[in-house]
């Protein structure tokens, strides 16, 4: 694994290197979405990747802040011409990254941000190899089993199945470029801040 800074300016030109994109990825439970929504806060010139989905909005949700919602055939048609990052499908419905927002983000000098699942993390660094896959981790399997287990109302089996696929996921490490430990949200977030400015906050 590398420590993988993102440097403020081209070595030996004074130019500043373009933004590159960070992909933010771990096991369920580990805080991705809260730890985001802390650099939102602290960054808000950062773009922030928003996904598109064939699923029905649910209440509450904004289009374009939670997801981009779109049919099926729209969708569909995205994917024929290339147009994301990465995509999926689960449980009949698709997920996917439009491409050209981050592009046009990158290319305006903003750094753009990604919160994903594993296999989309691996998908989006086989379309943009250059991009930063950062993976947040728990303090210990300890700490990740109680925030899994905490509420103890879901069925054990469904606890088993999450437990099993967060070991696998923390087991990918090796595939990213950085980790950051989320022992405390602010200064998990802090630590992100860096990796994608490359400059101490």
């Amino acid at each position: 694994m590398t420590d993988s800074h993102l440097s403020a300016t081209e070595p030996g030109t004074g130019v500043r290197a373009r933004p590159r994109l960070t992909v933010v990825s771990g096991p369920s439970g580990v805080g991705k979405s809260t730890v985001v929504a802390e650099l939102r806060r602290m960054d808000p010139s950062i773009f922030f990747s928003v996904s598109m989905t064939t699923r029905r909005q649910r209440p509450g949700e904004v289009d374009g802040g939670h997801y981009h919602f779109v049919d099926r055939a729209r969708f569909d048609d995205m994917v024929d011409k290339d147009e994301f990052l990465e995509w999926a499908e689960y449980a009949g419905n698709c997920y996917g990254t439009p491409r050209q927002p981050v592009l046009d983000a990158l290319d305006a000098g903003r750094p753009a941000i990604l919160e994903i699942e594993l296999q989309g993390a691996r998908l989006v660094r086989a379309a943009m190899p250059e991009a930063q896959l950062v993976m947040l981790v728990p303090p210990s399997w300890e700490t990740l089993v109680g925030r899994l287990t905490g509420r103890g109302t879901e069925d054990p089996e469904v606890v088993r199945h999450r437990l099993a696929v967060a070991e696998k996921e923390l087991d990918a490490q090796g595939e990213f470029d950085a980790l950051v430990v989320n022992t405390d949200v602010k200064q998990a977030a802090t630590e992100l801040l860096t990796l994608i400015t490359g400059t101490a906050v």
